[in-house]
């Protein structure tokens, strides 16, 4: 709660809450209080003690807090019915009509100094940010909501790290997402501070990035520990999140039966939840899980339907993330030209700043499409921006096949030197992966 007002803009708002109510002085004083005590408060001459105000609010038939900073009874709970409609449509996936929501109620918390209220639709401006992949605006909301709750416990400020952490982590920027996540981890369970939901977020959104920067035993871990908090989290839509992330896990040890159970129980809950976005990014990664076992028809179906309902929602760049595994199912399926038209149609969404893996992803899969097709010239080039975007995003786990696709390459057509210098960063990124990027790891939690 925000300082009560000045004693001036106090004693203004009790006489024209008193001369409405048709009272005179005296009986908004009597019996506790003296006609005159009434008066020099009203001037602004008197500071009211907490007791006093509470007293002649009780005269006035207001709460405390209308007299004290001028707030409207039941307004934070009204904010809050508000903000829980305004994630309700972001969960439809109407992420521009809840931005709009969650901006009036950001100035209308910020009229009446509601902190908590403030930080919630600032972290919905985040989120909705996230969905239309304005990762920089995404950024800066996180940021301001991290600010209003500085004074909060620090698994309150998780959220906004979190969200910090995400919009780093699409902008390709690894290694700064994976500190804002392991240095939080590392606060808390160093300082005791074990909440089960705080944990569990950031320990299933640490997973993509350890997975992307090629340190698989770290993500293994951080999906052990996210499977043994997840018992004790109460969050349903936070529990579908760590069975789609522990997936990824799953599947890289070669568990294809258990990261499909997972992703199962992953989608079942945002059905439940009605959580769209969410559950066309489960399809999503229920394609890819198709995908690395060989089942291309389901891969395809699964890959497809997410498309359809990412586009319902609007969720540009995740769109053009599935649409990138897509293509690498269509090109494997021999449709070759079809996945270079869904290819080049969609990179002009992704960029260094925006989605930097799939892009490269997506200039890699070119790459092999134009090597097919003998236009060695055209190869090389997509391997080569490919290889800029993940060298800048520091995603090893991808960088030593595109290192061995160009040494080949550039082998083959004669230019060996070339060829083992491609080959030599190759090997430097496959020596033993994410240890070279990133320190210690965090302290443990408690299980």
């Amino acid at each position: 709660m925000r300082e009560r007002d000045d004693p001036e803009v106090i004693g203004r708002r009790v006489q024209q809450l008193r001369t409405e109510r048709g009272l005179t002085q005296r009986q908004l004083a009597e019996p506790a209080y003296t006609p005159a005590y009434i008066s020099t408060l009203e001037a602004g001459r008197a500071r009211a003690s907490d007791e006093a105000l509470r007293h002649i609010a009780g005269r006035l038939g207001v709460a405390y807090e209308e007299l004290a900073v001028g707030r409207p009874a039941h307004l934070a709970t009204g904010l809050r019915l508000r903000l829980t409609e305004a994630q309700r449509a972001l969960a439809d996936g109407k992420a521009e009509e809840a931005a709009a929501q969650y901006a009036a109620l950001l100035t209308e918390a910020e009229g009446h100094g509601l902190a908590l209220e403030q930080a919630t639709a600032l972290l919905g401006l985040g989120d909705c940010a996230l969905e239309t992949g304005e990762l920089s605006l995404a950024r800066d909301h996180f940021e301001r909501a991290e600010a209003r709750l500085a004074g909060e416990s620090l698994p309150s400020r998780v959220p906004a790290v979190r969200g910090r952490a995400v919009s780093h982590y699409l902008a390709g920027e690894l290694r700064y997402a994976v500190y804002l996540l392991e240095s939080t981890l590392d606060e808390l369970n160093r300082g005791g501070l074990h909440d089960p939901d705080a944990l569990l977020l950031l320990y299933a959104s640490a997973i993509g990035p350890y997975m992307d920067m090629g340190a698989h035993a770290r993500a293994a871990q951080a999906a052990e520990f996210a499977l043994a908090l997840a018992p004790q989290a109460e969050d349903p839509a936070l529990i579908a999140r760590m069975h789609r992330s522990v997936a990824r896990t799953l599947l890289a040890e070669g568990r294809v039966a258990e990261a499909d159970a997972s992703l199962a129980k992953a989608a079942e809950l945002y059905r439940q939840l009605r959580l769209r976005t969410e559950l066309a990014n489960c399809h999503w990664m229920r394609g890819y899980v198709c995908a690395q076992d060989g089942e291309l028809d389901r891969a395809e179906a699964e890959l497809r339907l997410a498309l359809d309902m990412l586009s319902e929602t609007r969720a540009a760049l995740y769109r053009s993330q599935a649409a990138v595994e897509l293509a690498d199912v269509l090109h494997r399926r021999g449709r070759s030209a079809e996945a270079a038209d869904l290819l080049n149609g969609v990179l002009g969404d992704l960029s260094s700043e925006r989605g930097a893996v799939h892009a490269a992803a997506a200039h890699r899969l070119l790459g092999i499409i134009a090597e097919d097709a003998r236009d060695t010239e055209d190869a090389e080039e997509h391997y080569v921006r490919a290889l800029s975007l993940l060298e800048r995003a520091g995603a090893a786990g991808d960088l030593a096949d595109l290192c061995r696709l160009l040494g080949d390459l550039l082998r083959r057509t004669g230019r060996v030197e070339a060829a083992l210098d491609a080959y030599r960063t190759g090997l430097g990124h496959r020596t033993a992966p994410g240890t070279t990027t990133l320190g210690p790891a965090p302290a443990q939690p408690p299980l």
